[in-house]
């Protein structure tokens, strides 16, 4: 509670707003002290004063929520979003299919996603955008790069706990692989590659992000049989998003940070 505040309510409201912040009704307690703080406070309906409360304790703890979420998820870009950039002509992007992405109904179904395209034009800053959607549905999410994903894999199989971490890998409402094929694929971690996907629900969703052609995932691959079982795993239930439109380094500084 603000000193400008203490000074202008009476105890009585100084004692109310401490009462609710000690129920942890922080959000309530801080718009309960600009209203009783407001000189026009009494031109404001009854009602709107307690919807601008109840919002005030509402947002917050969405806020608060989100941001756990948002940690847990460890994108690269955490504040990604769905920016005007999407609709310049020279992106080359089917902005329809994107919005129809945005409301995450293809993660309700368990679909999956593959974002393919050239080199720095915005694949990985828009895949994190789409995750951010999903968060705000509180889906649970968990981004990696393929390499980073891979070595979590072996550290997991060093340490005794690979069957641990094939359990936290099939819970995640959306799992998000970023830069695949940027990777040698031994027979190891080809086994390993395909056991996260599979291992993954049936009505959970993956999200794919490649600057490699979809057709030139196979030859990814050391060994061609767990090829051909990642890809039927990843591929048969997935939407397609290609990005091969002006390369987002030469966009003005601000946007810089969305590249991929």
């Amino acid at each position: 509670m603000n000193r400008q505040s203490v000074n202008t309510l009476s105890i009585d409201e100084y004692e109310l707003c401490n009462k609710l912040k000690k129920m942890r009704f922080s959000g309530m307690a801080a718009e309960l002290e600009k209203v009783f703080a407001d000189p026009n406070a009494d031109l404001i309906p009854f009602s709107d004063k307690i919807q601008r409360i109840i919002d005030a304790e509402w947002n917050l703890r969405y806020t608060k929520k989100l941001n756990r979420f948002v940690k847990k998820a460890t994108l690269k870009y955490p504040a990604a979003d769905l920016d005007n950039t999407i609709y310049d002509p020279a992106r080359q992007l089917d902005t329809g299919i994107i919005e129809v992405l945005a409301e995450c109904g293809w993660i309700e179904q368990g679909k999956n996603l593959v974002i393919t395209g050239k080199t720095s034009s915005g694949k990985s800053y828009l895949a994190n955008a789409l995750a951010i959607c999903a968060l705000r549905r509180f889906k649970t999410v968990k981004y990696f790069k393929a390499s980073a994903l891979i070595n979590e894999l072996a550290r997991a199989e060093k340490l005794g706990v690979y069957p641990e971490t094939l359990s936290q890998m099939s819970g995640y409402d959306l799992l998000v692989v970023d830069d695949f094929g940027l990777m040698n694929l031994d027979l190891n971690k080809c086994r390993n590659l395909f056991e996260v996907f599979d291992c993954r629900d049936p009505y959970k969703s993956i999200l794919l992000v490649s600057q490699i052609p979809v057709t030139a995932w196979y030859d990814i691959f050391a060994d061609h049989t767990y090829a051909e079982a990642s890809l039927a795993r990843v591929l048969s239930e997935s939407y397609r998003l290609e990005m091969n439109g002006k390369n987002m380094r030469n966009l003005e500084p601000i946007n810089k940070r969305k590249n991929g």
